[in-house]
């Protein structure tokens, strides 16, 4: 009941703050509209689509029979996990969490191993990581390759971390897996499993993954514009508490990742400097902002998985792959000097005398953000030459297994 007055409350508030500020609420929608049009939906797009077409014809399952001996020694996880965190690495969140919440619903693993997959599947887009924060952002592409691995990395770090200070639980074994004969006899078999559990045509696949591609799509825009408006609404709020502290990307990047990505790519502080705003963007992309935590919280509904456990992972993230980008930039801007030219090595282009404000309005105009359409389209095309290869590899081991 106190939840319920809470949030009833907190709603009147933000209705009477919109009315007050009509004009502000609708240019920070516009904003979160502009991003999610421009970046999120052609990034996650043809991914989804493309992996709801790899589970429908059992690629998937025999990727996880590959990755089972790493994701059961590693991870303590059965190797069916491996499809959740393909498609959130790949696909960025919240595809991971709702692949994470299926596997959890079929009972494919515990309560604990959920919550841990859960935190290790929800990653952000790689495409928005390589591309629109390495070139648009940043003007250098191998810093957003630099990011996008420190995040990777300590996402990793935190999982092992994790697996290895839990109490012992046994693994869920794969039940689509046969464990006898060679590893490709098994992921033949597992991807003709898939293939027959599934039974759906082309056809029918396809529509069916378009359908609810888009509208997975139509809830992350409406999560990310409730967020963009939040985080302008509350701004004298916050701005204040952070600019006393330097931090002032955090009022953005606490509701919204995309924005406080770029928020953190333009921040001046003194005594900062490029390994500053490196740690601050890969911590802001490790956090994924509210917007990116509600939509794993709505993508886990119906399963037991709970939030709050996933928000501290979300925190524990954020700090260490700012820490990993602080005690590894050195290390890596010197290994990456004996094979780049001086003009190609990590620098940021000064943002002059622009606010933040200013520079997040700037970037976020249609014309100057990065347009991921091509990009996004031709990466879906060559997964699926990669999805074909790997069909007719393993189709031998198929007529092999049926004859026997």
């Amino acid at each position: 009941m106190a939840k319920t007055v809470m949030l009833a409350f907190l709603s009147i508030l933000l209705v009477s703050a919109i009315i007050l500020q009509p004009d502000a609420s609708f240019q920070s929608s516009l904003q979160g509209l502009t991003v999610w049009w421009n970046i999120v939906f052609p990034g996650l797009l043809p991914f989804l689509i493309l992996f709801e077409l790899i589970s429908a014809f059992g690629l998937a399952h025999a990727i996880s029979s590959l990755l089972q001996p790493v994701m059961n020694r590693l991870f303590k996880l059965p190797g069916e996990a491996a499809h959740a965190i393909v498609l959130g690495w790949m696909g960025g969140y919240p595809a991971g969490a709702e692949a994470a919440s299926s596997l959890r619903k079929r009972n494919l693993v515990t309560k604990q191993q959920g919550q841990r997959l859960l935190a290790l599947a929800h990653m952000p887009n790689p495409l928005f990581m390589l591309v629109v924060i390495g070139a648009g952002f940043l003007h250098k592409p191998i810093v957003g390759i630099m990011i996008a691995s420190v995040v990777w990395f300590s996402a990793l770090c935190v999982m092992l971390g994790a697996t290895i200070f839990q109490r012992k639980e046994p693994v869920l074994s794969d039940h689509s897996v046969a464990r006898d004969g060679s590893m490709l006899q098994r992921a033949a078999d597992a991807f003709r499993f898939g293939r027959d559990q599934d039974g759906r045509s082309f056809g029918k696949a396809l529509g069916d993954a378009v359908s609810a591609s888009v509208q997975k799509l139509m809830m992350i825009g409406g999560f990310m514009i409730f967020a963009a408006v939040l985080a302008k609404l509350t701004e004298p709020l916050l701005s204040p508490l952070f600019a006393e502290t330097g931090l002032s990307f955090i009022s953005q990047a606490f509701f919204e990742g995309h924005l406080g990505a770029y928020s953190a790519a333009i921040w001046q502080s003194p005594g900062t400097g490029t390994i500053g705003n490196a740690a601050a963007i890969a911590a802001v992309l490790a956090w994924s902002g509210l917007s990116g935590i509600l939509q794993a919280g709505y993508s886990i509904t119906g399963s037991d998985l709970k939030l709050l456990p996933f928000i501290a992972w979300r925190a524990a993230h954020a700090l260490l792959a700012a820490l990993f980008m602080l005690l590894l930039w050195k290390p890596i801007t010197s290994l990456l000097g004996f094979w780049l030219a001086p003009n190609d090595l990590p620098a940021f282009t000064p943002a002059g005398t622009l606010t933040p404000d200013q520079a997040v309005a700037v970037a976020l105009k249609t014309s100057d953000l990065p347009q991921l359409w091509p990009l996004s389209l031709s990466a879906c095309l060559l997964l699926a030459l990669f999805s074909l290869f790997i069909s007719m590899i393993l189709l031998p081991y198929r007529k092999t297994n049926r004859s026997a």
